[in-house]
């Protein structure tokens, strides 16, 4: 079974779009001091904990794990400028994706759009185990 890891959960591939959507629009629309930078980064963690159990069997913290070590990840790459390193700075779509601007305060934000899907997840268990 070299799939196995693989399986469509639809609730989370819908969310994921959604996110993806919002998070495009406050790319293009927002550009205020608090919703996108803050906001904006709390989502985009919640947007890849969505694709990561949309299109795999991870659980929810293995998932929520992975996406925040993405963020951070990326984070740490602006600070050492990776879009520009790779030739990639004159791509709107990879300044978007990747980012220019460290701050540390952006780490704060991963966390808590990692909490949040904890509590949701958890909202969500305990709401099927006691209906």
């Amino acid at each position: 079974m070299p799939l196995a890891w693989f399986r469509i959960r639809w609730g989370h591939a819908l969310t994921a779009l959604v996110l993806f959507l919002v998070e495009a629009a406050i790319a293009i629309w927002l550009h205020d001091p608090i919703i996108r930078p803050y906001a904006g980064d709390s989502l985009a963690v919640v947007l890849v904990y969505a694709a990561l159990r949309a299109g795999t069997s991870l659980g929810v913290r293995r998932a929520a794990l992975i996406a925040t070590l993405v963020a951070f990840a990326i984070e740490v790459s602006q600070y050492f400028h990776l879009v520009y390193l790779l030739g990639l700075g004159g791509s709107r779509v990879a300044r978007a994706v990747l980012g220019t601007g460290f701050d540390f305060k952006d780490f704060g934000a991963y966390l808590l759009g990692t909490t949040a899907i904890l509590i949701v997840e958890a909202v969500r268990r305990r709401r099927s185990r006691h209906p």
